[in-house]
């Protein structure tokens, strides 16, 4: 289980890399991933995660399925956890990948 600092610092971790995606990209996800949005979230969550899948195909691509799981992960609390606890552990390993030094 996460406590609630380590919630907080995946969350910013999470922002920062949005951040780092093209101006256009980063504007529809904060856009997808506010409250009101879960109409869309959902089934553009399952829509990249099945992209994802096949991702060896031409235009898809496996970049799609974490995508989907950040989308998916705003409303499904254990899908949270999972990301919020890979994105903790990725930090640690590639913490560049995050604008963060090593310790």
């Amino acid at each position: 289980m996460l406590n609630h600092e380590d919630q907080t610092i995946a969350e910013q971790r999470l922002e920062r890399l949005i951040a780092r995606l093209p101006r256009g990209l980063a504007g529809f996800i904060h856009w997808a991933r506010e409250p009101k949005m879960i109409w869309l979230r959902v089934p553009l969550g399952i829509a990249l995660i099945c992209g994802g899948v096949v991702g060896f195909l031409p235009v898809l691509g496996f970049w799609m399925v974490p995508l989907g799981l950040i989308l998916l992960a705003q409303d499904f609390p254990p899908v949270e956890r999972g990301i919020y606890r890979l994105i903790n552990w990725t930090a640690a390993k590639r913490p560049h990948w995050f604008g963060e030094q090593r310790p």
